[in-house]
């Protein structure tokens, strides 16, 4: 008889469709391994990863054991790439990095899944003020309290061919017109290649391997962060550029504007506790992933040959601040048109007059559009509101024009260009709008 066909391994992966679940998704891929992928919006990964199963759920809501059951049915092993850096609307560290993953890691336990591979950070210890770190820390002593074949991997400063989260900063720092700001230039930082990292988690999932270690995932090179963007505008092919080494006090209104935004769901890598993370520095030790995994991480200098730059490299670099800054002017364009429209009723009543709109409906028509214009620029500085306003933005200068026109063609040709100027503001509306993905 034929002997039955050996039934591939299946591993979980939890925060599958971020910078490093993504990478390691494609090496369990190469592998002939059955996946499946967790995450909280998974219509996208879905199309970006087809040969994976996908489990939509949330780590903050499933924090008892039996919520885990059905994402564990069949796996031989865990992989939890999940993390966030900070607290706001979306992301609560103690819910998702200490109650969702232990409820997670005791669930292993009950199916009987031995191998946890835990995706932590390097410089996690006790002691150190952030949130981020505490929760960190909560997680994996939580981890190794249970009765699991876990292993504990702590990359350092991750960088890959794809920009996201810290990494994007440092492209738009190091694209810096004329000069590349830096604060805490002289932190030691030390980075990691994404698939270096993808690589450690895949041979930390072979269930032969020592179990029970902590592994820290880090190059030996020892750059500054100013060396790192120095040597990043090299990569990009942009001219050399002095270092503006920016004190800390100069830069924390900025940390702290970044932490207000934060509140409304944008997850900039200039908050404050990346700030904190990096004053004391990313560092580990350099040796533990060739002595337990068999990887010499590559150094910073490797990385980046391997990644020759392209236009769309520079393209990201040198819009990463301009992105902002344009939805920040649309969000006042609107703001101030809508409160100048109420403020002068008069005035605009006045205009529409001129054609022939009876007065009343004319001051109602301008008192709604004037309310209709404040609240597209406050629902554009809401993260999960941006793009829809964004794309009402475009779409609505472009219906008045064709009404303004229906009604009084001339105004193309008023000195003023009361028209003429809604132009740039759909064109602005719509490259914004273009670039509202985070990953």
């Amino acid at each position: 008889m034929d002997a039955e066909p050996q039934r591939r391994r299946r591993i979980l992966v939890v925060g599958g469709y971020g910078l490093i679940g993504a990478y390691v998704l494609a090496r369990l891929q190469a592998r002939n391994l059955d996946i499946v992928g967790f995450g909280r919006e998974i219509e996208v990964a879905a199309r970006r990863f087809p040969y994976a199963k996908w489990i939509a759920g949330d780590m903050a809501t499933m924090t008892t054991p039996d919520a885990w059951q059905e994402a564990l049915s069949g796996v031989d092993a865990v992989v939890n790439c999940a993390g966030a850096l900070q607290n706001g609307p979306r992301d609560h560290l103690a819910v998702a990095h200490v109650e969702g993953t232990l409820a997670l890691y005791r669930a292993c336990v009950t199916a009987g899944v031995r191998r946890v591979v835990h995706v932590s950070a390097a410089g996690v210890v006790p002691g150190r003020p952030t949130a981020f770190n505490r929760t960190k820390q909560e997680a994996e002593d939580g981890l190794k309290a249970l009765d699991l074949d876990w292993l504990i991997l702590r990359p350092g400063f991750v960088i890959a061919p794809s920009a996201y989260g810290g990494s994007a900063l440092l492209r738009g720092l190091a694209a810096f017109p004329l000069v590349i700001p830096v604060v805490h230039s002289r932190s030691i930082v030390q980075p990691v290649s994404v698939e270096d990292v993808a690589e450690a988690v895949i041979r930390a999932t072979e269930p032969w391997r020592h179990a029970r270690l902590s592994i820290d995932i880090v190059s030996t090179d020892t750059p500054t962060f100013a060396d790192i963007l120095t040597r990043m505008r090299g990569w990009l092919g942009l001219a050399p550029a002095p270092v503006l080494r920016i004190p800390a006090f100069l830069a924390w209104p900025f940390v702290l504007i970044a932490d207000l935004v934060g509140g409304l769901g944008w997850r900039s890598p200039m908050r404050s506790t990346a700030m904190r993370q990096l004053k004391a520095g990313i560092t580990g030790d350099g040796e533990a992933a060739q002595r337990v995994l068999g990887i010499k991480p590559r150094d910073f200098t490797s990385m980046l040959a391997a990644w020759p730059s392209g236009v769309q490299e520079r393209w990201f670099a040198r819009l990463y601040f301009l992105k902002p800054l344009a939805i920040l002017t649309l969000a006042l364009f609107w703001l101030a048109s809508g409160a100048i429209g109420l403020a002068r009723l008069d005035l605009a009543t006045s205009t529409l007059d001129v054609i022939g709109w009876p007065p009343l409906v004319a001051t109602g028509a301008i008192a709604v559009g004037s309310l209709a214009a404040i609240a597209l620029g406050l629902a554009a500085c809401v993260r999960s509101q941006s793009r829809r306003a964004l794309k009402l933005m475009a779409v609505l200068p472009v219906l008045f024009g064709a009404a303004a026109t229906a009604m009084q063609p001339g105004l193309w040709l008023n000195p003023l260009g009361p028209l003429v100027k809604l132009v740039p503001a759909v064109v602005l509306a719509l490259v914004a709008s273009a670039l509202m993905d985070e990953r």
